[in-house]
């Protein structure tokens, strides 16, 4: 089992807002879910990556792939109260599934 979280590397984010938008999608995503795929996650130590997205446009490809697939996922956008205007998409989240499942819709993408 697998969580698999896509950032976009076009926005500069800092640091800190990088890991909130990481969160936000981790635990959407999870949310997203169902109680099988949760307890198997949580059981197998929570295995996530985050990989690097260079747009907007490329997050929503990859949410049509997991979403076509049945896999849980998540799209974030920003509440704009920092660095980002209101409703900027930031991440994706994509599981927690079967790894081979995430890797189907994520495998071709760099490490952030």
């Amino acid at each position: 089992m697998k969580q698999a979280i896509v950032a976009r590397t076009d926005l500069g984010m800092g640091r800190g807002k990088l890991a909130a938008q990481v969160a936000h999608a981790s635990l959407s995503a999870y949310e997203d879910a169902g109680d099988r795929a949760r307890k198997r996650w949580k059981g197998a130590g929570q295995k996530k990556i985050v990989l690097k997205a260079d747009g907007e446009a490329a997050l929503f490809r990859l949410a049509e792939e997991a979403d076509r697939l049945g896999l849980p996922n998540a799209i974030i956008r920003d509440a704009g109260h920092t660095q980002l205007d209101p409703g900027t998409v930031t991440c994706l989240a994509i599981g927690p599934a079967p790894e081979a499942d995430v890797d189907r819709v994520t495998g071709d993408l760099s490490l952030y």
